[in-house]
């Protein structure tokens, strides 16, 4: 390759403070670009050294910049530089990491010029784009791009073949991926969110993918057990909870399968899938998105899938009576949140509306249930549900919190100290407005903290809630509180305990084993005459299991620590966002 051209003559030389005229598109640049490092070796060809950095003068938009690309720090700089020389970066540079670089591309130089004066003495520019990620508020991602052009064909060749170099050192990065899409869910949009806002950006990144549109309930789970998914790089789910909840089934079932393990075990240690998820929100609440991406942005979580993000989750397995009954990321509810999913399932033709019909319903009703809680609460974690610090991305909670897990199972592999049958239970016995158990804070558009914001995604524990009986205002309180920032478990009547195990047998179950007669008993159902309106004792609930209905009451939980992994990156600290 040939050294880069000398400094152009004085006459073409752009003065201090001034700035040519622009029009759309690229054209003849005032200034030739220098490269700024040694000239390539007969061996190199122009390849850069492993911590050598490439700094050339170029023009962005109608400015002289000084470009920068540390491949030590894998950082991709620019700054206005009007001098001569490239200048010292300021508070006005601009920065991309390559990890966050979606994509570089060649620009036609053939497009309208820029205006007269001196960018119409270039004899020909070229020129090369940069599309990247922007932050934008409230933790959303956008697709942005920078266009840099210079007058030395080589120079743009070599910046050109650069950072595509750094970019194929990305191998987290997905190339072909199998996605699924709910054409029913939330609002019925699923088709047309991914037309518009994933796809385009899919086919920027040079991603293939093949698509399937779900048909039927559990479509996508049937498919991820018949079809070949080795031949892909992650599973995409096009749709709300419901879609996750079973492209998670489909995925962590068929990884069993493979390997072995029957998942009606309750002691069963599962096999973490090697396929990654990812989720585009489609959905009516959408909390998995929420819960590790901090928003229901289709076009955020598509971006974090093509930048190959990676974060780990923890998955509880619901059995009873010795069989899976579901898996469970995010919420698992019994009485309040029970009936409210019971009774909006037969609903369905009052659409998106019936959550809110079937939650004042339930409210309204007021019943409680009476039940015993037992627990096997989590010694290896480092954090606590009311330690006001939230999951967030690269968590030391999580990280801390599986290795410390990791060391009590080998231990106990080992015989070294003492297992689960040694292990000391606790045992909460009492009549429940609500019982909640959380994978993640269940955080959604109404409820931006969540149902417990201290809630871990990845640290082998789930937070579980006991809401006793209490009046109607102050279960109202309590619910108001998930919207604010107040701490909502700072009441009488909520208890909330960290837990790698639970059970939870509610009392019909515990008199039916006491008193065989009672069975007969159970076909007659309760009357409520005998209670009171304000609060009424019903003898049975169901389980809310991530938006779906779970029959059985008695049942046995058990958390499995960062058993699947999701394209995210965990929510992100707010900060300014840096300029464009």
């Amino acid at each position: 390759m040939p050294k880069a051209p000398p400094p152009p003559p004085p006459q073409q030389q752009l003065r201090p403070g001034r700035a040519p005229g622009a029009a759309n598109g690229p054209a003849p640049l005032g200034v030739r670009a220098s490269a700024r490092r040694p000239p390539p070796g007969p061996a190199g060809a122009g390849a850069m050294g492993a911590a050598e950095p490439l700094r050339s003068v170029l023009w962005v938009k109608r400015q002289r910049c000084a470009v920068s690309l540390d491949p030590a720090r894998a950082l991709l700089r620019w700054w206005p530089s009007p001098g001569p020389g490239p200048g010292v970066p300021g508070a006005d540079a601009c920065s991309v990491p390559v990890s966050e670089i979606i994509t570089v591309e060649e620009t036609d130089s053939q497009g309208k010029p820029y205006g007269s004066g001196k960018w119409q003495k270039m004899e020909k520019p070229y020129a090369f784009t940069v599309h990247r990620v922007r932050r934008a508020r409230h933790h959303r991602w956008r697709h942005a791009q920078v266009t840099f052009r210079c007058a030395d064909e080589q120079l743009c060749l070599l910046w050109l073949r650069t950072l595509r170099e750094q970019l194929e050192k990305l191998t987290s990065r997905p190339k072909h991926l199998l996605v699924f899409i709910n054409p029913f869910g939330g609002k019925g949009q699923g088709e047309r969110i991914y037309a518009r806002k994933v796809a385009p950006l899919f086919t920027l990144a040079s991603i293939t993918t093949e698509i399937i549109v779900t048909e039927r309930a559990n479509h996508a789970k049937e498919s991820l057990y018949e079809m070949n998914i080795d031949v892909y790089d992650g599973v995409v789910c096009v749709g709300g909870d419901g879609m996750f909840s079973e492209v998670l089934h489909g995925l962590v079932g068929r990884t069993q399968r493979s390997a072995g393990v029957d998942q009606n075990q309750p002691r069963a240690a599962l096999v973490p899938s090697a396929l990654r998820i990812g989720v585009i929100p489609a959905g009516s609440t959408d909390c998995v998105c929420y819960s590790t991406v901090g928003t229901d942005d289709a076009e955020t979580s598509a971006l974090h899938i093509i930048v190959g993000d990676s974060l780990a989750m923890d998955v509880s397995a619901v059995h009873h009576g010795g069989t899976l009954l579901r898996y469970s990321a995010s919420l698992l509810g019994y009485g309040f949140y029970g009936d409210i999913i019971r009774d909006s399932e037969k609903k369905r033709w009052m659409g998106l509306i019936r959550y809110d019909f079937s939650g004042l319903k339930t409210f309204l009703s007021h019943h409680y249930y009476e039940g015993t809680a037992s627990f096997l609460p989590a010694q290896h974690t480092v954090g606590s549900p009311r330690d006001g610090k939230p999951c967030r991305a690269g968590c030391f909670v999580c990280r801390q919190s599986r290795q410390q897990l990791e060391e009590e199972q080998k231990k106990a592999l080992y015989g070294l100290e003492n297992s689960e049958e040694l292990e000391e239970w606790k045992v909460v016995c009492g009549k429940f407005l609500a019982i909640n158990a959380m994978n993640m804070c269940c955080a959604c558009a109404r409820s931006p903290g969540g149902l417990s914001p201290a809630a871990h995604l990845g640290d082998g524990s789930l937070d579980l809630i006991l809401i006793r009986k209490c009046s109607r205002f102050n279960f109202l309180r309590f619910l108001i509180r998930h919207t604010n920032q107040r701490d909502q478990f700072d009441f009488t009547f909520v208890e909330v305990y960290r837990v790698k195990k639970f059970q939870f047998v509610p009392k019909h179950l515990e008199d039916e084993d006491s008193d065989p007669s009672a069975r007969g008993k159970q076909r007659f159902g309760e009357t409520c005459s005998q209670h009171s309106s304000c609060c009424c004792a019903v003898s049975r609930s169901s389980w809310n299991c991530d938006g779906e209905v779970l029959h059985g009451t008695a049942i046995e939980v058990r958390v499995h620590c960062q058993l699947v992994r999701l394209f995210a990156r965990g929510i992100e600290e707010e900060a300014k966002p840096p300029r464009s």
